[in-house]
Formats: structure tokens, sequence, C-alpha cells
């Protein structure tokens, strides 16, 4: 293969006989190589170039949050604290691109290895070789060291999130109660008969399981019988009832409710459910260790 000189045209012959594209015509033998060629720094200056950039950038990154969190104290683990958030900060673009480096830029170094003679600049190109395989370690570590804090954190957020549900179904439930004496029978009638102008109860009733509501009825005794008093019961003579009064009729109130809240899997029947219990909201697994005393249950009244 034949390159011309003069229009850049490849061919299969010698310039002798002339280019196929524009006739030119070697005028003599070609020149010698030189005795002595020197070396390019091209491979070494990429892989200096890279690994100066790689190391800047995440300097560049860990002053930024190290200046938005400063809290007065230049400490050895507020910088720690700076380069983690930095590593996330990175991570989805710095991790492919670290690893296009490492990989490209080994190759780089060992044909600097090779071919002395061709090229030069060995010690920086291992320079830069070195500071973005440093980084890239660096990166991995500070992610890998703040992965269960990071899962700590979301699974507290998550807690947190449930528990705001909780607290406003149970802000309905003392609502109801104020209202009309007595808790709901269904806990669908929160939405039937209470205001909700910002939709936050709705939201919240969203993710119970309805059919879990479980109340604590009381039982109205009427005559003239002096009414006893049943552990876990509220006796109520039916004929002291006002007419304006809107408790429940036949002498029903409700005194006691228990709601299940499905948690972090969003699976009900689990041990991670939440509990809505008489204006407390609890996990379940907490009740099961004992930590939270009983309730009576609807079922379970005796006379």
């Amino acid at each position: 293969m034949t390159i011309c000189p003069c229009c850049g045209f490849k061919f299969h012959g010698a310039l002798s006989s002339g280019c196929k594209q524009c006739g030119a015509r070697a005028v003599g033998e070609p020149l010698p190589k030189p005795a002595h060629e020197l070396p390019s720094y091209g491979r070494a200056l990429v892989l200096a170039v890279c690994g100066s950039l790689v190391a800047l950038v995440f300097l560049v990154q860990t002053l930024i949050a190290f200046v938005q969190n400063y809290s007065g104290s230049f400490g050895f683990w507020k910088w720690i604290a700076a380069g983690e958030t930095a590593a996330w900060r990175l991570k989805l673009v710095s991790i492919p691109v670290l690893f296009v480096i490492l990989w490209f830029g080994r190759k780089l170094y060992r044909s600097i290895l090779l071919q002395p003679e061709r090229f030069c600049g060995v010690k920086h190109a291992r320079r830069g070789l070195i500071a973005s395989a440093t980084i890239a370690m660096l990166i991995a570590l500070l992610i890998g060291i703040t992965v269960p804090a990071r899962l700590e954190q979301r699974k507290l957020a998550q807690e947190a999130a449930i528990k705001a549900r909780g607290l406003r179904i149970e802000a309905g439930f003392t609502e109801y109660r104020i209202k009309y004496k007595s808790y709901p029978g269904d806990a669908a009638e929160l939405l039937e008969r209470l205001p909700d102008p910002d939709g936050s109860l709705a939201a919240a009733l969203k993710y119970a399981d309805l059919s879990t509501y479980n109340a604590t009825a009381q039982v109205a005794a009427v005559g003239t019988e002096k009414p006893r008093h049943l552990r876990g019961v509220v006796i109520r003579n039916a004929s002291l009832t006002s007419a304006t009064d809107d408790t429940p009729t036949g002498g029903l109130s409700f005194t006691n409710y228990q709601l299940r809240l499905p948690g972090e899997d969003k699976i009900l029947g689990t041990e991670d459910d939440w509990v809505i219990r008489d204006g407390m909201v609890m996990k379940l697994s907490d009740i099961s260790k004992g930590s939270v005393g009983r309730s009576v249950s609807a079922g379970a009244l005796e006379p």
C-alpha cells in the first residue's frame, strides 16, 4: 500500500510509476530513516492528565462538601465526612469513568514499558495511573463504609413516614371521639363523618388495612339496676343519654380500638407491621417483646 505525498491517495504500487489519482511521480529514492528518533511523550501525557483530572475533581467536590457542612471545625473526621459526601455525589459518573480510565490506562502503560525506544515518560505515566487507581479505591472505600449508615437512615426515614401516617389516623380517631363521644365502629366512618379538607386523613388511611380495625364496645344497662363496673367496660344508663348525644344507638360506646399498618415491606401480617392502639402508634415487634402493655380486645368482654 502506497500513499501519495501530494494528494494522499492510497494505491497499490510504486510512486515511480505515478499516482493513480493525481499522476505525481517519485523524483528519487525515499529518504533513509534518521539515525536517532525522539521518543513520544503522548501516551505518558494522557495517563498523567487523566490521573490529575480525576484527583482534582474529587478534591474540588470534597472541598465543596466541606464548605457546605462547615461547622467551625477543621477536624479529621470532618474531612472524612466531606469525602464521603463527595464520593456519593460522584458515584454515578466516577465509577464507570474510572473503570474505563484504569482499563485503557493499563494498556497504555504496558505499551510504554514494552517499547521504551518509542515512548518515554514512564515515571509520569506510572504516577497518573496510580493516582487514578488510588482515587477509584478511595471512592469505593468511602462509599462502602457509609452503606450501613445510609441503610439505617433509609430505614429510619421509612419508619418515620409510617409513624406519621399512623399519627394522622390516630388524630382522626381522637377527633371522632371528641365529636361523637365514642370511637367509630368502622374505620371507614372517619372519612364519612369527619372533615378532611387537605386530604391527609384519606391519604393515611389508604395505606392501612381497614379490615383489621377492631373496636372495644361498651355495654349499656337499661332500668333501675345499679350498674356494675366491669373491667375494661364502661356501663352507661341509656335513659340519661340526651337527645343530642351522638353516641351510637343502644348505649354502645367504643373506648378502645386497634388498627394495623403494613411496615417497610408493604405486606400486612409480617413482623414489621405497625399497630395504632388507643392513641399510640407502635411497632408490632415492640409489642411482641412485651415493651407495650396489653389492651382489652373487643371480643373478650366478660360481665
